[in-house]
């Protein structure tokens, strides 16, 4: 028998976790009728709350179940990448545990699988969150198009089903790599399908700005050499402005009609050049960073009990 590899982050949701399971359990069943196997890796990614004592009772009533506990909290990425390592199906999809992506698009996409397709996503159209979530997620998304992506989604996806042929691709990315824009980038044509997310019913969400910004910026300077020459550009546009501007005092000055007045012209000049330079460096940075972050070996995530 073929098996499907599921692996679900966990970080806070102890109150979802029953009805994760039970939809799971439809969709295992659903899988059995088409002679295929459920493979579930659950990873713990430092939740303070409930979540192991109820992955443990999990593991009780499927033995099967492989439960794996980090040692804190890693990122939705990084523990993603870790339970990923554990994947022993044919195809395997990575499912949040707060219940806002049907279970059930699993059987759909393993149907598209079956049909010979190596990579289906699972579209968003439409969501229930804030307002202040949907302005980020349309620039964040529009950005994407603009500068790594000219076919990725128009609203993002999460949810997506991957054949084995993509995991070495998926495991041995870089720390910093964005795996949804990863998997997308690298290719692989994919079968989309359409939905609508739900609402979410337990909790809160953990899914913070400033973990979108860092997505944003990982987005960016991990798929896309554009910010930089863009950074270089205002560099070279800056100081073609500047040039001009000292042609144009030097010509007042051998008229005659150059005027002792001018510190806000010389202060505002200054702040401007500044703020490009300081930019420049900022985007520089964020490059060396990563290099850096990916050459001195530190583990993406560290593993503290395997069940």
């Amino acid at each position: 028998m073929k098996t499907v590899s599921v692996v679900v982050p966990v970080y806070f949701n102890e109150g979802s976790l029953p009805q994760l399971m039970d939809e799971l359990r439809q969709v295992e069943h659903a899988l059995l009728e088409k002679d295929l196997q459920l493979e579930l890796i659950f990873v713990d990614d430092g939740s303070g709350d409930g979540s192991w004592a109820q992955l443990l009772k999990i593991k009780e009533q499927r033995a099967a179940t492989k439960l794996i506990k980090l040692t804190r909290n890693f990122g939705a990425v990084h523990a993603c990448k870790a339970g990923v390592g554990f994947v022993t199906g044919d195809c395997f999809t990575v499912l949040a545990a707060d219940l806002q992506d049907p279970p059930e698009l699993i059987t759909a996409m393993v149907d598209k699988w079956l049909a010979g397709a190596k990579y289906v996503l699972c579209a968003r159209q439409g969501r229930d969150d804030p307002l202040a979530s949907k302005v980020f997620s349309y620039l964040y998304y529009r950005l994407v198009r603009l500068l790594v992506s000219p076919d990725y989604p128009n609203e993002g996806y999460d949810l997506a089903l991957m054949d084995r042929a993509i995991l070495p691709h998926f495991t041995g990315s870089g720390k910093n790599a964005y795996t949804p824009l990863l998997v997308y980038w690298l290719g692989f044509r994919p079968e989309i399908i359409f939905y609508r997310r739900r609402p979410r019913a337990h909790g809160k969400s953990r899914w913070t700005f400033w973990k979108k910004f860092n997505a944003f910026v990982d987005s960016l300077a991990g798929f896309s050499i554009l910010p930089i020459r863009l950074v270089s550009l205002i560099g070279f546009l800056a100081s073609f402005m500047s040039l001009g501007y000292g042609s144009f005092i030097l010509v007042n000055a051998l008229f005659g009609r150059i005027e002792v007045r001018g510190f806000a012209t010389l202060i505002t000049l200054m702040t401007f050049l500044l703020g490009v330079i300081i930019i420049m460096l900022g985007m520089i940075g964020e490059y060396i960073w990563r290099i850096f972050d990916e050459v001195n070996k530190r583990p993406e995530a560290v593993i503290d009990e395997i069940r």
